[in-house]
């Protein structure tokens, strides 16, 4: 059972001044309205806030946040909390901030093609309100349908597209943020060129709430791509899945979409689907070209040769969209159909050369073997993201120890094939132990610089990124 600890970070003064701001019916500090906020998607970490603040516009923000700055009260900024780092898990207590209130498309710009929006939109509605007119905002993270814009940004999110489009960084233009010390900043525009200054905005997208609260973003929008062709390439070589993945990038082809799924993770992911995906393979790849009907003819020919002479013992083109989007849906909900085989499901995400997919295959398949795990693979294999995934049940504590030391020397790993502890899931609490393998001692140093540079008093999300003793997955309670 979860409880509060006997000192309340919140005191009376300060909630009575953040209840002015806001109104009693937009701060909740009940046990039941805490315990919702109290975790995000990542197994076994809870932690019970001291309140639930939803503020109404920026103003309201940067009251707020000067107030917690005073008191020295953390703020967790969260979205849907897809989270899998526990990134929104508020372990050390004190206020979430949640923006259901801030939940709107303010303008969608056709003449200088950007989108400015509030961090609770939700990414799939964006999608759909810019596809509507012919426009296209390319970041297509798995939680799509559920998850808001603000933690796409948090957590500088990826997706299926991300290989030929790049990730949410890469359409942000320019963000309002509040700051720990309750200051507004506008970083950027709509400006296709601006070097003024510091980059603040790439510097605040994938800063999972510790810097600052992003309030406001301007995204880039491309024109809406005129055709697509999907198509399954089979083998029963995981080597020959991965040659074809480099070769293929080898012959200046970029598609849209290129996924890997090993043999465990189609089994679970056809049980759930049932369309008729091949259970009898060792690896699949998911393939989409989209753009000019005669560049995606030519690039879907091609890359469906690569795969044959890469030893494909079977290359299928969608024959309409509704089957493409069957296969993408299907990819999809690979986490949902494994969290159907245990009570835990501890999902992953380390990425590595493109090149070097196959080797960090065989070694997620070594390890699991030399701990006696169930792992399943899948992942964005043309940017080399894989998303090594364990079903297990933290009851087994025994069990649980193995997961760690298995997931810990698949991080080791990556960083030896050069590759990195997260593409795409942030660091949060589960993977700051590991952070200074990817960027050793001064690199943390370095960060550290700026994050009590901007935040003295450690406000903002205190307790992620930055390591501390232990990794182990346990239940936090206040």
């Amino acid at each position: 059972m979860l409880t509060k600890s006997a000192t309340v970070m919140l005191t009376t003064e300060a909630k009575e001044k953040i209840t002015a701001i806001v109104g009693r019916e937009n701060f909740d500090d009940s046990q039941t309205g805490c315990l919702v906020y109290s975790y995000d998607a990542t197994p076994n970490f809870q932690s019970m806030p001291d309140a639930v603040v939803s503020p109404r516009n920026t103003e309201e923000i940067s009251q707020i946040v000067k107030i917690c700055n005073e008191y020295r009260i953390p703020i967790v900024p969260r979205g849907s909390g897809t989270n899998l780092c526990a990134g929104t898990c508020p372990t050390e207590g004190g206020i979430v901030l949640l923006f259901k209130h801030m939940n709107k498309i303010l303008e969608i710009d056709e003449e200088n093609l950007t989108a400015t929006v509030q961090p609770g939109v939700i990414t799939l509605d964006l999608i759909n309100a810019v596809e509507a007119i012919g426009l296209f905002y390319p970041p297509d993270p798995s939680s799509m349908k559920i998850s808001t814009i603000g933690g796409n940004l948090n957590e500088n999110s990826g997706g299926l597209r991300g290989l030929k489009y790049g990730v949410t960084r890469d359409y942000v233009m320019g963000l309002e943020a509040v700051l720990p010390n309750g200051d507004i900043i506008r970083t950027g525009g709509k400006l296709a060129k601006d070097v003024a200054g510091y980059d603040l905005t790439r510097l605040l997208v994938g800063s999972e709430g510790t810097l600052a609260i992003i309030t406001e973003a301007t995204l880039k929008l491309i024109p809406m791509p005129e055709t697509k062709q999907t198509m399954l390439a089979l083998y029963q070589d995981i080597e020959a899945a991965a040659r074809s993945v480099s070769k293929i990038i080898a012959n200046k082809i970029i598609p849209a979409t290129l996924e890997f799924l090993d043999q465990p993770t189609l089994v679970v992911v056809e049980a759930h689907a049932q369309i008729g995906l091949p259970t009898d393979v060792q690896a699949v790849l998911l393939i989409e070209q989209d753009g000019p009907p005669e560049v995606v003819d030519r690039d879907i020919l091609r890359m469906s040769e690569v795969c044959r002479q890469e030893k494909a013992v079977s290359v299928q083109i969608a024959a309409s969209e509704a089957e493409a989007d069957a296969l993408r849906t299907a990819r999809r909900a690979a986490l949902s159909a494994l969290a159907r085989l245990k009570p835990t499901t501890i999902l992953e995400d380390a990425t590595v050369p493109r090149s070097e997919i196959a080797r960090m295959v065989n070694a997620i398949n070594d390890i699991a073997v030399k701990y006696n795990l169930n792992i399943c693979t899948f992942g964005h294999a043309g940017d080399g993201n894989l998303h090594p995934t364990c079903p297990t049940d933290s009851r087994d504590h025994e069990e649980m120890e193995r997961v760690e030391k298995a997931f810990a020397e698949i991080f080791e790993k990556a960083i030896e094939l050069g590759g990195t502890i997260t593409g795409e899931h942030g660091v949060g609490v589960m993977k700051a132990p590991y952070l200074e393998l990817k960027l050793g001692q001064e690199g943390i140093a370095a960060m550290k610089a700026i994050k009590n540079a901007l935040d003295p008093n450690n406000i903002m999300n205190p307790g992620k990124v930055f390591a501390k003793d232990s990794r182990k997955r346990v239940v936090v309670t206040r």
